[in-house]
């Protein structure tokens, strides 16, 4: 099994820029990428970026590539079927809830494919045994279209059901959830830089001191 982690540096988060500096957004993104890189443990796992990370804590292959997502990780499948067709596992960089518990239920599915949705119809965790037999289409409602994607290639598809996996880390409100479950690097960060959870209107919600 290899695991692959696509990772954004540049402008990181931008839709966290109205509680978050672009240094903080930065900072936020590194800290996921090491709780997501945390949760890998045990695996093969190689971070494909635009960018050197400059980090010596990161003792994961690093791979850079220019391309948009899905050019690079089709390309990426296309190289594992080329050495002997391992299987891939997708994983998103902005999930800092993931443990390694979820990542080995994923990996030792027996389905051909194991899809962990996210919020809004998206693809956070993507586990292909066969990679030659599958080709990545990110962006919008991915879910719906990976699952088309298995069907038409005659793929059994296991839809893995799991909060950790499913939160995402991209808007103001979906760093409540981060400050209730977490306990990482990422929520201790959050912490540190004064954001705390407080009700409103009987929801939780954000704030920072």
């Amino acid at each position: 099994m290899k695991i692959v982690i696509p990772f954004k540096k540049e402008n990181a988060k931008s839709r966290l820029s109205g509680i978050l500096t672009p240094d903080e957004r930065c900072a936020l993104a590194m800290e996921m990428l090491y709780d997501v890189i945390d949760a890998t443990g045990g695996f093969h796992v190689d971070v494909l970026t635009s960018s050197l990370l400059n980090s010596a804590s990161i003792d994961s292959h690093t791979l850079l590539s220019d391309q948009g997502l899905n050019e690079a990780l089709n390309d990426y499948l296309s190289l594992v079927a080329e050495h002997g067709c391992d299987p891939v596992m997708i994983v998103m960089a902005d999930l800092p809830l993931i443990k390694s518990r979820h990542v080995k239920e994923i990996a030792g599915s027996e389905a051909d494919v194991v899809i962990a949705p996210g919020k809004g119809g998206g693809t956070n965790i993507l586990c292909i045994k066969d990679p030659s037999r599958f080709r990545v289409d990110y962006y919008g409602t991915s879910f719906l279209d990976h699952l088309q994607i298995a069907r038409d290639n005659g793929l059994s598809v296991e839809v893995y059901d799991s909060f950790a996996a499913a939160t995402d880390i991209d808007e103001p409100e979906d760093i409540v959830e981060l400050l209730i479950h977490g306990d990482c690097r990422s929520s201790l960060m959050l912490a540190d830089l004064g954001f705390v959870v407080a009700v409103r209107d009987g929801r939780a919600a954000v704030e920072r001191s």
